[in-house]
Parts: C-alpha cells; structure tokens; sequence
C-alpha cells in the first residue's frame, strides 16, 4: 500500500498518561506510545499531518490527573490537535472539515483503546468519506481478546489493517526505475 503524506493523516487517539498506564493488551501502553513516536515523526518527516486527540470529561470543573498528552507525543506546532468529549474524535470537533481542507483522503489510526476511541473514530471517518487504515500494533484493546476481534473481525469492514512497519513502508517514497 503507498500513502501519499499529502493527503494521508496519522490520528493517534488518547495517549495520555491516565489513559497509557492502564493495563492493556495485547500491548503495553509504553509499546503503543513508541510506535505511535515512530509514525507521527514518519508522517512528519515526509510532510504528512498529525493529528493528536485527547478526551476531556464534559462539565466537571477539573480534569484528572494525567489528562495531558504522554511526553513523547507533546504537540509540535504544525500538528493538528483535537480535544473532544466524545469517544470519538471526529463528533463536535470540526476534525472532517479540517482535514479536508488539507486536501486529506486517507486517515491512518493509531492509539487506545482499539474498541473505544480508535473504533469509534474510525467508524466516523469512514461516515465522512475517508478511507481508513489501522496501525494494529500502535493500538491495543482493554483486553486482548477485545484488540483480537476487532482486528480480525470489525475494523477490517471499515479500513486496511497493518502493521506499523507496514505503514512506515507505505510512506516511503516509490523506488526510482
């Protein structure tokens, strides 16, 4: 698969410390946080757009402790970032009109939890047009039997799923004849 980082979005999906240190699987957090590292700096690389997400609970005077981003992923000033309410990224936050008016067709999704925030961002791109890939091993599930089938069985309805290596080699630039 070749993904034009003109028209291709990483969207990494709450990566933040509450939400990292969780017990996950089949990935631990810190796992998930370092492959998310290498595509967002890929994408950036090769001039794509990041964008970051992160979730704040409605109408509570403070958020909780570890609400910000994980380190590794603070924002840089060219990504795009995302503060919903939602389990999904795209309802009440302006992201589809944002990224088309990036000229973007193709959203490629990383983060936690695959069942919650990913799929349900997932579900409203596809809802929105665009096509959609999934970095299985830059996600993980609540358990691993919940990232298993949704792998297998769900995501694979809306979009492509690949390994990180995979998409990193998507985003290299075809070889010259």
């Amino acid at each position: 698969m070749t993904l034009s980082p003109a028209r291709t979005t990483l969207v990494v999906v709450d990566l933040m410390p509450r939400i990292v240190e969780q017990d996950m699987g089949p990935h631990r957090g810190a796992d998930v946080v370092a492959r998310a590292v290498r595509l967002a700096d890929a994408f950036r690389r090769a001039g794509g757009t990041v964008v970051l997400v992160r979730v704040e609970r409605p109408n509570v005077a403070e958020q909780p402790p570890g609400s910000g981003f994980v380190r590794e992923l603070e924002p840089r000033p060219d990504d795009v970032v995302i503060v919903k309410r939602t389990i999904g990224a795209f309802y009440g936050t302006g992201l589809a009109d944002r990224l088309r008016d990036r000229g973007i067709d193709t959203v490629v999704l990383a983060g936690l939890a695959t069942t919650m925030g990913v799929e349900s961002t997932a579900r409203a791109a596809a809802d929105h047009g665009f096509d959609v890939v999934f970095a299985a091993d830059a996600m993980s599930g609540v358990t691993t039997a919940e990232h298993d089938h949704a792998l297998t069985v769900v995501l694979p309805r809306f979009g492509e799923v690949l390994t990180t290596d995979a998409v990193l080699a998507g985003l290299q630039p075809a070889a010259q004849p």
